[in-house]
């Protein structure tokens, strides 16, 4: 039965030309969808990148801050009299 409609179908010149065209239109189809999922993968990847960017930046000034901080106690005070902090 099933092999009867394939060959009615491949048989005609109007249906080979239709099923071509729908296996053009089904790849094309295939091609856009996978080129917007990875548009959305690069877009993901650059916001962690951002985010990355951010956190790194905001570690890098309190590492500057604590390598600037009063060693002891007396220097903090001495730094509060000069008014440095």
């Amino acid at each position: 039965m099933i092999g009867a409609l394939l060959a009615a179908l491949t048989g005609s010149a109007w249906a080979r030309t239709a099923l071509r065209y729908g296996v053009t239109a089904i790849a094309i189809l295939l091609f856009l969808l996978a080129l917007r999922r990875s548009g959305e993968r690069a877009g993901r990847l650059a916001e962690r990148l951002k985010t990355m960017e951010k956190t790194h930046e905001v570690q890098r000034r309190m590492l500057d801050a604590a390598a600037r901080r009063p060693q002891s106690r007396s220097d903090l005070a001495e730094r509060l009299r000069d008014g440095r902090f």
